[in-house]
């Protein structure tokens, strides 16, 4: 087989290595592969088709729209992942490896395009948080919106995860409707080639929505402006690097880092030997030494238990590592395959070699595998008697199947270890006893960005120390780099601008699509529960006749239900109570009466009602009082090809016009 080129993708065009080209060798042989690079890239030509191309088409979209194309996206990723896989292999990843960079990635972007269908309107405008009242009346109030910044984000990426470095940034971003010029590292570009290829083959993606790099940017960071922004996941001296471009400074670039982290992973004093606890963390440090050759920016490097249980977990841990099968990672009983390249076996024998100046290598052989070809190393595990003295083992992080065993006194001992690492992107704690955890997140907490917390009772289910779940922040202060990503929505608003507007009720509702009390109420030709979904308007409104509240009314409910509560059976009671006069009407009374004078009882397209949101009980309501029921369309949101979720607005009046009841009906209305 030839050397492999490694192309990249410039404004729509397919373009060779050339000058500046970089050889790639393999991770199993050390024999060259690959080359990739080119000094020549039109750099600003790639800028001006991402801001003038693909931004405008993607922005065009809804979030709906970008969320269906996500999906497609993993969907055509999914059919077409074995040829991911074959190539990996190259990287020095295993199958199991390839499990969670090809269908991790796969995943996470249909955890984005699912969120985005669930959580993010059917518009091109995102409101973030509620309606700030900013006058007596309500004729003059704010929201916070959020809007794609139209420039382009450029994504560079780390070696160790080409696939889901990639996919992780990419879809936030597409969600958000910001183009992307993706640069991986170039050790491992080949597969990270494949897979955009096969998504610009798709022909899912608007023209200008994804670009390629092979090798290095040129002078493409230098073009940045205020509207465009850069994620980085690598080193903390390259993040150092980037960070301090004047242009970034100059122009505000929006830059988020992901880098070194020395995790640690504390064994809690309950976790003794023989509790499944002990045996469940000997299990996930094994696991995070040993998945992908320890080349995990989530892996665990410095590993914490009671003192008197060091001795113990030393011994657990050697016997569960001397059972790691290393080798091709091609053959079906390989656990661990080899690290990226010998350039990094290097550097992690170096690093191991400073930790070694200051801990006891405790496992671990000097004979490398495969007689000393590619990237194999041996999984090491060392000792540090004294971490307070230490240094290396808390600043030191050797990028491989490496870790370092140390005791602590008490848990404040234990969480003062844990946070010498100046910043980590996960810590993780294993144990059942719940003042231990609150007692680890308090004292840890600032100094993480995550805290992971296993059991017996979660063990099963849990994902794993070193599985950042797109649902939830990735990133960490310090050291980590201070940047945050992921996160479900939070991760998409990173790619847009939140603005502050102030309006009338109508001009918020018209930039919002959500309709804000106060606002216009349209009369509709028909009861609203007649009207499919695309019939229905933003405001549409209707008020229902008053209904008298009766004693009679009160006592059948309490009796009928069972809820004999004091305040609706006892008047004498009900007077001594703070909130009410005498004996008053349920609450759910209430909501019962507001829905037989608002309902439409024949069959129409509304199909269910799925839940309330918001409820409140303003002012209680007497017997002899009356109750009048206001039902407006707040917002529309399309959820399959048979049927939409609206929201509808309610307000109960009493006979004199005062609130008594406020809430959010949601319904399934049929197209």
């Amino acid at each position: 087989m030839g050397l492999q080129q490694v192309e990249s993708f410039v404004a729509g065009e397919w373009v060779k290595p050339g000058a500046g080209a970089r050889a790639i060798a393999s991770a199993i042989t050390g024999e060259v592969i690959a080359e990739a690079g080119n000094n020549a890239l039109n750099t600003g030509a790639m800028l001006d088709y991402a801001v003038n191309v693909g931004g405008p088409s993607l922005r065009a979209m809804t979030f709906h729209d970008r969320a269906r194309m996500l999906k497609a996206l993993a969907m055509y990723l999914s059919e077409r992942k074995q040829a991911l896989y074959d190539l990996s292999f190259l990287t020095g990843a295993t199958q199991s490896d390839h499990l969670i960079d090809v269908d991790g990635g796969i995943g996470t972007m249909f955890v984005f395009a699912s969120k985005g269908r669930r959580e993010m309107p059917d518009g091109q405008v995102y409101l973030d948080g509620d309606l700030e009242m900013l006058s007596r009346n309500g004729t003059f109030q704010g929201m916070h919106v959020c809007t794609p910044l139209q420039g382009v984000a450029v994504h560079i990426n780390a070696f160790n995860f080409p696939v889901w470095g990639m996919l992780e940034k990419l879809a936030p971003t597409i969600l958000a409707g910001v183009p992307a010029i993706v640069k991986p590292a170039t050790t491992t570009c080949y597969v990270t080639e494949l897979a955009v290829k096969m998504m610009l083959e798709s022909g899912i993606l608007p023209k200008g929505a994804l670009q390629f790099v092979a090798g290095g940017l040129g002078d493409m960071l230098d073009r940045l402006g205020a509207q465009d922004a850069v994620a980085f996941t690598g080193s903390a001296d390259t993040a150092l690097k980037l960070r301090s471009n004047p242009v970034f400074m100059r122009n505000s670039v929006r830059f988020a880092s992901e880098q070194d982290s020395l995790n640690a992973s504390i064994l809690g004093p309950d976790a003794g030997p023989g509790t499944a606890e002990f045996d469940l963390f000997v299990k996930e440090v094994s696991r995070e030494m040993t998945t992908k050759a320890g080349q995990k920016c989530t892996a665990i490097r410095r590993i914490i238990a009671p003192e008197g249980v060091v001795q113990p977990v030393i011994e657990a841990l050697s016997a569960r590592l001397a059972k790691t099968v290393i080798g091709d990672p091609r053959e079906e009983g390989t656990r661990m395959g080899a690290l990226v390249s010998e350039g990094q076996k290097r550097d992690v024998l170096e690093k191991a070699a400073l930790i070694g100046s200051e801990a006891e290598r405790v496992f671990g052989s000097d004979d490398l595998p495969m007689d000393g070809k590619g990237g194999f190393v041996n999984p090491m595990l060392f000792h540090c008697a004294d971490p307070d003295k230490a240094e290396r083992v808390h600043d030191t992080e050797a990028f491989g199947p490496v870790s370092t065993v140390m005791g602590y006194r008490d848990l404040d001992h234990a969480v003062a270890l844990a946070n010498r690492g100046g910043g980590s992107l996960v810590t993780s704690l294993i144990t059942r006893d719940g003042d231990v955890a609150r007692q680890v997140v308090l004292g840890a907490g600032a100094w993480h960005g995550r805290v992971y917390i296993n059991n017996a009772d979660s063990m099963k289910e849990s994902t794993g120390h070193g599985s950042p779940m797109p649902h939830m922040v990735h990133g960490g202060p310090g050291r980590a780099g201070g940047g945050e990503e992921l996160g479900g929505v939070r991760g998409v608003k990173h790619y847009m601008q939140r603005t502050a507007v102030q309006g009338s009720p109508d001009i918020l509702t018209a930039i919002g699509q959500k309709w804000v009390p106060g606002a216009a109420e349209i009369e509709g030709p028909a009861h609203p529960f007649t009207r499919r979904f695309g019939d229905l308007a933003i405001g549409e409104t209707i008020h229902t006749k008053a209904r008298e509240v009766t004693m009679e009314d009160i006592e059948h409910f309490a009796n009928f239900t069972g809820d004999t509560f004091y305040a609706h059976m006892d008047e004498e009671a009900a007077k001594r109570n703070p909130f009410f006069p005498g004996r008053v009407a349920h609450g759910y009374l209430l909501l019962s009466f507001a829905a037989g004078l608002f309902v439409e009882p024949n069959e129409g397209p509304v199909l269910a009602n799925t839940g309330l949101d918001g409820l409140r009980f303003m002012k209680p309501v007497e017997a002899g009082h009356s109750i009048a029921a206001r039902l407006t369309v707040k917002h529309k949101t399309p959820r399959n090809d048979e049927y939409g979720e609206v929201r509808w607005h309610v307000t109960l009046t009493n006979q004199d016009g005062d609130m008594v009841a406020e809430y959010e009906l949601l319904t399934m209305v049929a197209y």
